[in-house]
């Protein structure tokens, strides 16, 4: 049964500011490994190149792994929870009419951190595209198909 409270947690006291950098991350449903199927990740991939190409942010880093996603982002209009609605559920969409299933893809919610822009972007975004590596999926993070930034 899901924990309702800890959902409500999620959005109290959230506030979308825009020209702020947020990290962004949310979870399959179950945390089921959808996304081990790389044509798949690539789906969620062009929903967040989409959101890019709708002026609504500027991605600056991004993994996919198996079970969840990890956004870097500059958001330049329209809200968090817009966005994430947004791109969840398109991305929900485009896989279902790619695998012929009716799934529900993403847990409720999300988790968001507002970061300044004096913190070190770089670092935060080396520590996202690195978490292939320390979930041991590859030896190399050029082996990883389903990350990128804009500094590495």
């Amino acid at each position: 049964m899901p924990d309702l409270a800890a959902s409500h947690r999620l959005r109290t006291g959230r506030y979308a500011e825009p020209n702020r950098i947020y990290l962004l991350t949310s979870n399959t449903h179950d945390r089921e490994p959808i996304f081990a199927d790389f044509t798949l990740g690539r789906l969620v991939v062009h929903h967040f190149r989409q959101a890019q190409n709708s002026g609504l942010v500027d991605s600056l880093a991004w993994v996919v792994m198996p079970d969840h996603f990890h956004w870097l982002i500059d958001l330049w209009r329209g809200s968090l929870s817009e966005l994430m609605q947004r791109t969840k559920s398109l991305s929900t969409k485009a896989i279902n009419l790619c695998t012929g299933r009716q799934i529900s893809l993403w847990q409720k919610g999300f988790h968001d951190r507002a970061l300044r822009r004096d913190e070190d972007l770089v670092k935060m975004a080396r520590y996202i595209v690195a978490n292939p590596l320390r979930a041991g999926l590859v030896e190399r993070l050029g082996d990883y198909p389903l990350w990128d930034a804009i500094w590495v």
